[in-house]
């Protein structure tokens, strides 16, 4: 017959109890490791992933008198110092209204009404967000939201910003013909509900990874490549030419400063369609 040892119970599960600490001990920092790295919904902007990707390789090697500088700004940069801008340049700016279908900015209404009440000629972007819902939800999303165009003269046409997955996969989990319908399916959409053919935000490095180097959006959506260096390289195929380059998110005031290929009345231009 077996003899019953009072502390053997309680050494088992005093061991145990070590052994599950441990455990936590190691698995807890991990986890608190991504979620650190992971940002916040909503928290994307324009470029977040550009540095990482593609680098800082330099700034344009000269100031062409036929390019317009203008800014594009989120939520974390907050109000906005929009006549220190104006009087630095400045000319037009594009302001993030909203992301998904879960985001929108609360800082929009100053720095989409500030910059256009200094004089700028100004428009709203929309981060794309293709592994949460359909290309039309989050453009009638946008639309309803600031995204909206109107021939005023003074606003620009609607943005849709469509690059790395700050999140997860870089390419939200699609294949390049899903992606391409995913984009499809929001242009055609904020097409249909503002007249105008919104403007596609991206970098070579990304459209090339996650839509195949799609080239069929180039004769309608006028094209904004990111690019941090001397020269906007190469082009997503289609596009002969870009309408805009973010060229830093090292400038004055706001960071993230961008050239219009072209004088200011081809801003104008844009914003009369």
């Amino acid at each position: 017959m077996p003899v019953h040892r009072p502390g053997t119970t309680r050494r088992r599960r005093t061991a145990l109890f070590v052994t599950l600490l441990a455990t936590l001990s190691l698995t807890l920092p991990l986890t608190s490791a991504r979620a650190a790295t992971t940002p916040a919904r909503g928290s994307a902007f324009m470029g977040m992933g550009v540095p990482a990707h593609d680098g800082r390789n330099g700034l344009p090697r000269t100031a062409d008198a036929t390019q317009t500088e203008g800014v594009d700004v989120a939520s974390y940069q907050g109000n906005v110092a929009w006549s220190t801008l104006w009087n630095s340049g400045v000319k037009w700016a594009y302001a993030k209204a909203t992301e998904g279908t879960y985001y929108t900015n609360p800082y929009f209404t100053q720095q989409y009404n500030g910059s256009y009440d200094v004089g700028m000629i100004r428009g709203a972007y929309h981060f794309a967000t293709p592994d949460t819902t359909s290309g039309a939800a989050q453009a009638n999303y946008f639309v309803d939201h600031g995204g909206g165009w109107s021939r005023d003269g003074r606003t620009l046409p609607g943005v849709l910003d469509i690059e790395w997955n700050p999140y997860g996969a870089a390419c939200y989990g699609k294949t390049a013909a899903a992606m391409v319908s995913w984009i499809a399916d929001f242009l055609n959409t904020y097409k249909a509900r503002t007249g105008r053919d919104a403007v596609i935000y991206t970098a070579t490095s990304w459209w090339t990874q996650c839509t195949g180097n799609y080239g069929g959006f180039a004769s309608a959506n006028p094209l904004w490549i990111a690019r941090y260096a001397a020269d906007v390289g190469t082009l997503p195929a289609g596009w002969g030419s870009y309408t805009m380059w973010q060229y830093t998110s090292t400038g004055p005031t706001v960071g993230d400063h961008d050239k219009f290929n072209g004088a200011l009345d081809r801003v104008q231009a844009l914003a009369n369609g």
